[in-house]
């Protein structure tokens, strides 16, 4: 992820994006039963010793969800802690399934253009 970074946040761009995309992500949210029954369609969560933070659901819920939660009205650290979500904790393989049709990755692809406008990314040249 990024270094820390002390910058303000500039909610407008987050918040045009989830005003974008509000009627889906706010149905496909409410229907999340957390049934689990995605986290088996997760590599990560069954590579990672089936860690709850590591299923789908757990991820959307905590990523996507957690802006729309707060309206998009987040501090960098929140906003961090999504982005080490939307990209530590999920590959997009697309692999995800859901059994009431929730397009997660949808969910985690949204997170992370939410976070590309803070300058919030994963570097591939650190670590």
């Amino acid at each position: 992820m990024t270094e820390t970074n002390t910058t303000e946040i500039d909610i407008a761009p987050i918040q045009e994006l989830l005003d974008h995309n509000k009627a889906k992500m706010k149905l496909w949210l409410r229907a999340c039963a957390h049934c689990s029954l995605c986290a088996d369609s997760c590599f990560l969560y069954t590579t990672k010793g089936h860690d709850p933070i590591y299923m789908p659901s757990h991820k959307a819920i905590n990523s996507i969800g957690t802006l729309y939660r707060k309206k998009g009205k987040v501090d960098r650290r929140t906003l961090e802690e999504i982005g080490d979500i939307a990209w530590n904790r999920c590959v997009l393989c697309t692999r995800c399934y859901c059994p009431f049709g929730i397009d997660i990755p949808e969910m985690i692809t949204l997170a992370r253009n939410i976070c590309r406008t803070q300058e919030v990314y994963r570097r591939y040249d650190e670590e």
